[in-house]
């Protein structure tokens, strides 16, 4: 019996870092497309947290927050925060940017 919990263990945290590969992944799309749509550069995403949740509109889910960095002139560059419940695109935060 001890086995089979054991198993289940590993496969869950190998799910895990799987299925966080999969929303770095979507959130790097999710980034790219939104600094297009603003005529910006995008410099990079890094993930600052992920952590489980449940709520009853839309269940149990993984929300990440995201950092990435971007240009708007080339020379400077600004950190925005993308917020994800699962692998949909919940809110983005921007700072004002220099065009």
């Amino acid at each position: 019996m001890g086995d089979i919990y054991l198993l289940l263990g590993i496969f869950l945290i190998g799910w895990y870092f799987w299925y966080l590969r999969k929303v770095a992944e979507i959130a790097k799309v999710h980034a790219k497309r939104h600094c297009e749509q603003q005529g910006l550069q995008l410099i990079s995403v890094f993930r600052k947290s992920a952590l489980p949740r449940f709520n009853k509109r839309q269940g149990f889910y993984i929300r990440s927050l995201f950092d990435f960095e971007f240009s708007g002139d080339g020379e400077s560059s600004a950190t925005g925060t993308m917020e994800l419940y699962g692998l949909k695109l919940n809110a983005v935060d921007m700072p004002a940017y220099r065009i």
